[in-house]
């Protein structure tokens, strides 16, 4: 499952605990992300099925994430099948994780 930003929702500890449904490593990775992102996070924040479906289990950035929002509103797969690929929406998330646009990039080199 890759997101709208291309990131590989499968691969997400967020996901991964959920799928799992794992209250301890939602504790690693509510622990680990709150180190990482300067955040405070609980286990039960830790929920996830992934930014493409419509579900009340999504982590709380993916709740307002402007890429999400977008790609929902454009009914595309993902940023890859848009017409306005690559935006600046995507810029922030490249520096962050190069892998979200490589993902993307072969996606779109593919159709």
């Amino acid at each position: 499952m890759i997101a709208f930003c291309g990131l590989t929702c499968t691969e997400c500890p967020a996901f991964i605990a959920t799928e799992k449904d794992d209250d301890e490593e939602r504790k690693k990775v509510a622990v680990m992300w709150s180190e990482q992102f300067k955040v405070d996070l609980k286990p039960e924040d830790i929920n996830c099925d992934g930014c493409l479906v419509d579900s009340e289990r999504l982590f709380s950035h993916t709740r307002v994430c402007e890429i999400r929002k977008c790609g929902k509103e454009k009914k595309v797969k993902n940023c890859a099948y848009c017409d306005d690929y690559a935006c600046d929406k995507l810029t922030g998330i490249f520096k962050a994780a190069p892998d979200a646009k490589t993902t993307l990039d072969q996606i779109r080199q593919s159709l």
